[in-house]
């Protein structure tokens, strides 16, 4: 590692520990990590385990967030839900940064008319409202959680191409860029060696917070009844059990209400806190 990029880190970390809210946010996600892989070994019951003798207990020392409709253990489902929260957040804001870097670093770097067609192509994608779009392709394709994860990507990139494709714009004019094509550099090799590692404090910000949204976003539509399809456990889903119950079984709303809470503010928390430490303007 060369020294400048040594000297960055050490920065970056300086700048990142000392924002304590960042650092909560930080810590958890990373036990939200945990507990989504060490999820079967957390629980000594199974997600999907009806038990027509424990219908609707309230929260007690055997079921710590009680039982739901079916007798199953609520915690247990909630635990289980982690899993899919994580997996449509990281793979749906992957697809989303892969789109928006790509046409971002495309429109900054090349300019002219490769610039006006993308980016009226970004203004198309935007006059469309998102949840509703989300919501007419899944009402004609089947519920899925891989097409969720697809369309909320293929929907959420157009915010990171415009911050990509103004950071280009500036660097592609500097000295060393210039430097770069005097040589014979290609313009691949220009935009992955130089371009791409200066635009990568918006990229992740923009991947932190696309996480917590897409999270947010498969909820809600898992809450509609067109997202994660029972008995696959998914707070968005276990909401919508618990509305039919919520005047005298409020555990089944508030738990996987409060993870919901919980999970997007840590990316959130994690995102800004990644923002700050990655630019100086925004350091007192």
């Amino acid at each position: 590692m060369r020294l400048h990029e040594t000297y960055f880190y050490e920065v970056f970390w300086k700048r990142f520990r000392t924002n304590r809210l960042a650092v909560i946010g930080c810590l958890a996600v990373i036990f939200l990590f945990i507990l989504a892989i060490l999820a079967p070994h957390l629980t000594p019951y199974h997600p999907d385990a009806i038990d027509a003798y424990r219908v609707l207990l309230p929260p007690s020392a055997s079921h710590w967030f009680g039982t739901d409709e079916l007798g199953r253990d609520v915690l247990t489902r909630v635990i289980f839900g982690a899993q899919i929260s994580l997996l449509v957040g990281f793979v749906a804001a992957g697809i989303a940064v892969l789109i928006g870097t790509l046409i971002g670093l495309l429109s900054g770097y090349y300019g002219g008319w490769l610039d006006s067609l993308l980016m009226r192509f970004v203004d198309i994608m935007l006059c469309f409202p998102t949840i509703f779009l989300i919501l007419a392709v899944i009402a004609i394709l089947e519920p899925s959680i891989w097409y969720i994860m697809i369309i909320i990507g293929l929907t959420g990139w157009m915010g990171l191409a415009r911050l990509v494709r103004a950071e280009t714009l500036s660097i592609r004019e500097r000295d060393y860029i210039l430097a770069a094509r005097a040589i014979g550099a290609s313009d691949l090799r220009i935009m992955a060696r130089h371009i791409l590692p200066n635009v990568m404090a918006p990229i992740l910000v923009s991947a932190t917070l696309g996480v917590g949204g897409a999270i947010l976003i498969e909820s809600a539509l898992s809450f509609l009844g067109i997202g994660v399809q029972p008995p696959t456990p998914s707070w968005g889903n276990i909401l919508t059990a618990g509305k039919e119950y919520i005047e005298f079984a409020w555990w089944l709303s508030l738990f996987p209400g409060v993870a919901i809470l919980l999970t997007v503010l840590a990316y959130n928390l994690l995102g800004e806190g990644i923002r700050d430490a990655l630019d100086p303007r925004l350091q007192r």
